[in-house]
């Protein structure tokens, strides 16, 4: 193993990109847990056996933000010096701020009326979008327009946090 610092990317030996071939990210995760796996150095020494447990979640970790589409591009960003701000810049175009209120009422509606088909449908729509919104991620990120990427991820964090959000009253009404 090299250094437990290296990229993600790095330590699976995958390009530094967004699209990833999904089944070269796990073979790449399998072969390197089964390097680090803490079993296989059941009957090493304490340090030794740290070290393993270490490279073991770091291997869990990088595999976790690789396989997550929005992790990968938040990771990718600030591999790239770019902070996605999540938390601190609120700032989208105007077209999308619309949108998003547009679909905070129609959540809001549907689920004052206990509708599940409604909120199933708006659930199947924000999923279509996101599918649609990922692939312009991927040629802006695999094309390196930074800013329009990071802009693009904090869009669909506000699509995927309305759709938990979604799914959580589908459920409540179920039960």
């Amino acid at each position: 193993m090299a250094s437990i610092q290296q990229s993600h990317f790095d330590l699976f030996h995958l390009p530094e990109q967004f699209t990833l071939d999904p089944q070269a990210l796990e073979a790449a995760y399998r072969t390197v847990q089964t390097q680090v796996h803490p079993d296989r150095f059941a009957a090493a020494g304490d340090a030794q056996k740290r070290v393993a447990m270490q490279w073991a979640a770091r291997a869990n970790e990088a595999y976790g933000t690789l396989r997550d589409p929005l992790k990968r591009a938040t990771y990718l960003l600030s591999l790239r010096g770019v902070d996605v701000g999540a938390e601190s810049n609120t700032a989208m175009e105007p077209m999308f701020l619309m949108q998003q209120m547009e679909w905070r009422e129609q959540v809001e509606d549907a689920a004052g009326a206990r509708s599940i088909p409604a909120l199933e449908a708006l659930l199947d729509e924000l999923r279509t979008e996101a599918r649609t919104r990922f692939d312009k991620l991927a040629a802006l990120l695999d094309g390196g327009a930074n800013q329009p990427a990071a802009e693009a991820v904090r869009q669909l964090m506000f699509i995927e946090r309305v759709c938990a959000e979604i799914s959580t009253q589908i459920e409540r009404l179920e039960h």
